[in-house]
């Protein structure tokens, strides 16, 4: 093996310093100069050499800045809330102090949260906007401003969910009872039984479907079997009893 290669096999089989990949996508978000990330970069990879207190003239061999610039920015990153140094003992005992870019990670998944939030409010205000296209499309007409009053309750007073109001509606048209009093009624008893998804209203419906089929008369006339046919019972909400 020549020299080159003997250095090549060498090169590429140092311990590869981890840097998340979060990092790249969100340092210049959090008003991060490239300057400073890049000595975050150099911390990192003095800490997996064992030096977790690099000086500046540390720094100063590996880049291309004075030892002003590089007091500077560090003075920065731990003004900015991404670097602080903290205090440790190692095995003998000894105090010794440490950079920690702890915070910066910090900052980082803060960050993340917040957009996650942003996503879901924006999603669920899309949600609610549909529900009142829904319900005018359902009625065949203009919501009347109480009507819009109403719903709005629901969401915001209520905190009943988009997808829960949805089910609400289907379970009047299916009964045949378009009224807003009557999916009023409908979200209120679902509320005392603690019910709380599509799923859960669905089930319950389900149910009811079920023990009122078991329930009919099992003798009757072939005309009233005729009658009958496909009719399926539905839950008259309003005469809910306590």
């Amino acid at each position: 093996m020549n020299v080159n290669n003997h250095r090549l096999r060498t090169w590429t089989e140092q311990r590869m310093i981890p840097i998340p990949q979060l990092f790249f996508q969100f340092y210049k978000e959090l008003n991060m100069e490239d300057e400073e990330a890049l000595i975050v970069m150099h911390l990192l990879a003095f800490h997996m050499e064992g030096n977790d207190f690099p000086t500046p003239n540390d720094l100063k061999k590996r880049l291309a800045m004075s030892d002003n610039d590089i007091t500077s920015r560090l003075q920065r990153l731990m003004q900015k809330g991404f670097l602080e140094i903290t205090r440790d003992v190692d095995a003998g005992g000894k105090l010794y102090e440490k950079y920690s870019v702890y915070p910066l990670w910090e900052r980082i998944v803060q960050m993340i949260d917040m957009k996650e939030q942003q996503k879901t409010a924006a999603t669920l205000r899309q949600e609610e906007g549909e529900i009142f296209r829904l319900f005018e499309e359902e009625m065949g007409r203009l919501l009347s401003p109480l009507e819009l009053e109403k719903i709005g309750c629901w969401l915001d007073e209520d905190k009943h969910s988009p997808a829960l109001i949805k089910e609400a509606l289907k379970e009047a048209v299916f009964a045949g009872k378009m009224s807003i009093r009557y999916i009023d009624r409908i979200l209120l008893e679902w509320k005392k039984k603690n019910i709380t998804t599509p799923q859960a209203a669905q089930k319950q419906s389900e149910q009811f479907r079920e023990k009122q089929t078991f329930n009919r008369t099992p003798a009757r006339t072939a005309q009233q079997e005729s009658q009958s046919t496909n009719k399926v019972p539905f839950y008259n909400w309003l005469e809910e009893r306590e």
